[in-house]
């Protein structure tokens, strides 16, 4: 089992920034990739961006805004958002991908709120 806490979500303005944090715990090493989702109400939930332990990272949206990384030491992720929008609001779900046929873990989320 794969534990994921997420941190970092708050009030920002637009223009403003918000560093999320996914701290991993259990069988990390399971974890082949580890992402960021975004959800707003009434949607499904759309990658953001993931990146695996080489910190090879994938945006499939082109947010230049954004950066991904990775703490291999500390099991996080971060994903650091920068000039935020209203349209960047929701819930920012931690997700981990393990290798072979295990199901994803999902963090609990972690709401992101920005002010126009």
């Amino acid at each position: 089992q794969v534990q994921l806490v997420e941190s970092g979500g708050g009030l920002a303005q637009t223009g403003g920034s918000l560093k999320l944090s996914c701290v991993a715990s259990g069988s990390v090493d399971r974890i082949n990739r580890m992402g960021w989702y975004r959800q707003t109400l009434g949607e499904q939930r759309e990658l953001v961006a993931n990146i695996d332990k080489l910190g090879s990272a994938f945006y499939p949206g082109a947010k230049g805004r954004f950066t991904i990384s990775v703490d291999n030491a500390k099991n996080t992720i971060y994903l650091q958002m920068n000039s935020l929008t209203p349209e960047d609001a929701g819930i920012y779900y931690c997700h981990a991908d393990p290798y072979g046929l295990e199901p994803a873990y999902w963090g609990k989320g972690t709401l992101v709120t920005v002010s126009s």
